[in-house]
């Protein structure tokens, strides 16, 4: 990020900055290797192992609408701070379950914790940070994630290498302290829509059809985003017979995303059209998950998953982008938490269905399969959101304007 954007930065939106990339080192360090605990130690199926994640994510995203209204009329700190606490009691849960239903219920208060946080901070992130750096800031939130997924993988593999247990426990205390942290340091964040109910804020939203279509085409991207905690890391682990090469790989495409995502976003600052962007990015996500078809050694992997790493680059910075600008100043929270249904239902098929499709992939000797299903949603994203952007009549046109402002 450049100096003078960095100044520019209130002192609120770095201490989130800092939270979430203390977060996402702790989500990224446990989850990739939650799956190969359960598939590995506990012997589950790579289907039953991924309805585990889609529980853990449907929690957080089908109940991330009524965390965000609630956000929006108590306040974003505190529940924020709730969120994470909660997150911090479900991550650590993971390391004492030892029955089948044991592991829903971490999954499920885990996600709850992230209802409760994510559209909250998202919705503090876009309010607190002045709308000429936002998208800059947006760009560099994502830089930080990627730099905490790099951290996580060598803390990852080095705690599931000893033993799970340390592994679960070390996420849920990154939540804690975040919880901490965030509830003495971060300043009050004073609810916007004191006046609408929760029910009006949520009706407000259901009404807006361009952001309801918008939301459920996200679901395609939502699919080929989650193939990264599911069936990325299982094909790494059988094309090199190493598990300690999943975090080579998920480096990969962290290491891309630091080194180049801020030049990328430079690349497109002329660029006004943000859906097609997102559909643009989307489409180069489903191409390098297509070309792992082909990958038969680590290097081709790693190319592979640059490909990968180049459409999240695209999208990501302009797909947080685009929700604020649909919404009213005083309903963010509201519209950041209902856009969480395209990563509840995306996410959620991405892992059960990704899983079912690779282990069906298997059995039936047609490993291109699962691939070739991603290259074709990365299509419908992109040629769904170009439509979008171009449609015409009175709505097309007039999110059109606000969409190129």
């Amino acid at each position: 990020m450049k100096r003078e954007i960095w100044r520019e930065t209130p002192f609120g939106v770095k201490l989130l900055l800092s939270t979430s990339f203390m977060m996402n080192l702790g989500f990224y360090a446990l989850i990739p290797y939650l799956t190969l605990y359960l598939t590995g130690s506990i012997g589950w199926a790579l289907a039953m192992a991924g309805l585990v994640l889609s529980v853990r994510q449907f929690a957080q995203q089908g109940l991330a609408f009524i965390g965000g209204v609630a956000a929006d009329a108590f306040g974003y700190k505190g529940t924020m701070v709730l969120g994470m606490a909660v997150r911090a009691i479900g991550f650590a849960m993971f390391a004492f379950c030892t029955e089948t239903w044991q592991f829903f219920v971490a999954a499920i208060l885990s996600g709850l914790g992230g209802a409760l946080f994510d559209p909250a901070g998202s919705a503090a992130f876009a309010v607190l940070t002045p709308e000429a750096i936002r998208k800059e800031v947006f760009a560099f939130r994502n830089v930080l994630t990627n730099i905490g997924v790099v951290g996580s993988q060598i803390i990852g593999t080095a705690l599931s290498a000893v033993d799970f247990t340390y592994l679960s426990l070390f996420a849920g205390a990154v939540f804690g302290i975040c919880a901490l942290v965030s509830f003495f340091l971060l300043p009050p964040i004073a609810a916007t829509s004191t006046r609408h109910s929760m029910w009006e804020s949520m009706v407000h939203v259901l009404k807006d059809r361009q952001f309801v279509r918008f939301t459920v085409i996200l679901m395609g991207y939502y699919y080929l985003s989650n193939q990264i905690f599911l069936t990325i890391p299982l094909l790494v682990e059988n094309v090199t017979h190493n598990k300690g090469d999943v975090g080579i790989v998920l480096s990969a495409v962290s290491v891309s995303v630091i080194l180049l995502q801020m030049k990328v976003s430079q690349w497109m600052e002329g660029f006004s059209q943000r859906l097609t962007l997102i559909g643009v990015g989307t489409l180069i996500m489903g191409t390098g998950l297509f070309m792992l078809t082909f990958a038969s050694s680590l290097w081709m992997l790693l190319l592979d998953v640059f490909l990968y790493a180049l459409g999240t680059m695209i999208a990501v910075p302009n797909l947080v982008d685009v929700v604020p600008r649909f919404a009213p100043r005083d309903l963010v929270g509201a519209y950041y938490g209902f856009n969480g249904y395209s990563i509840a239902v995306g996410g959620s098929v991405g892992q059960i269905a990704g899983g079912w499709v690779y282990d069906q992939s298997i059995q039936l000797e047609a490993t291109w399969l699962p691939w070739t299903i991603c290259l074709l949603v990365g299509v419908l994203v992109a040629w769904m959101l170009y439509q979008m952007e171009h449609s015409t009549g009175k709505i097309g046109k007039d999110y059109a304007k606000i969409a190129r402002s």
